[in-house]
């Protein structure tokens, strides 16, 4: 668990670079770094995972640190939240889900124009980082850091990547359930 916790507090200055407002947990699992990051920055979120016993699992443990009125868990795909809540975030974090350009084209939808995509990473490879700033500018996105931690007592590499929102997307986002996933861009 430590492991975890230290992994969500990583994104914390980036979450911080961020516009006020309203963050995503973008597969959170068991409610990392959406969690974490609540508690410390006291902002707002949707924690959104698309296995119903995950998001049950991860609603108890809001309702246990009571965190009610400042998170809301939704068992969804991201995009079909996207569909319904365009443009209504500051920020969506993503830890251990995808490649980085499926993360920019979840985001980009979510996202208001400069909001942030926040995403952590063991070890990107740099044609994985290239493929997300492509992606990225089909998405109306840049990369705006790259932070690289080295984590407490070996236990591992991180990155932390921000993209931001800077203008409209130059195709049709979001695409069909599981398009990203299976034909990324």
């Amino acid at each position: 668990m430590c492991l975890h916790i230290v992994d969500s507090l990583l994104l914390q200055d980036a979450f911080a670079a961020a516009p006020a407002g309203a963050f995503v947990d973008v597969g959170t699992g068991a409610g990392y770094p959406g969690i974490p990051l609540a508690i410390v920055t006291g902002r707002k979120g949707t924690l959104v995972d698309s296995v119903g016993k995950k998001a049950a699992a991860v609603r108890e443990f809001v309702h246990e640190l009571g965190l009610e009125k400042q998170l809301r868990v939704e068992s969804t795909r991201i995009e079909e939240l996207a569909k319904r809540e365009r443009g209504r975030y500051a920020v969506v974090t993503a830890r251990a889900v995808a490649q980085t350009g499926v993360l920019v084209e979840y985001a980009a939808p979510l996202l208001r124009k400069g909001g942030r995509l926040v995403v952590a990473k063991a070890r990107p490879t740099e044609d994985e980082l290239l493929n997300g700033d492509r992606v990225a500018k089909l998405c109306g996105m840049r990369r705006v850091s790259r932070e690289t931690y080295e984590l407490p007592c070996d236990m591992g590499h991180r990155e932390v990547i921000s993209y931001e929102r800077v203008g409209n997307p130059s195709i049709r986002l979001p695409r069909a359930t599981g398009m990203a996933q299976h034909h990324p861009l």
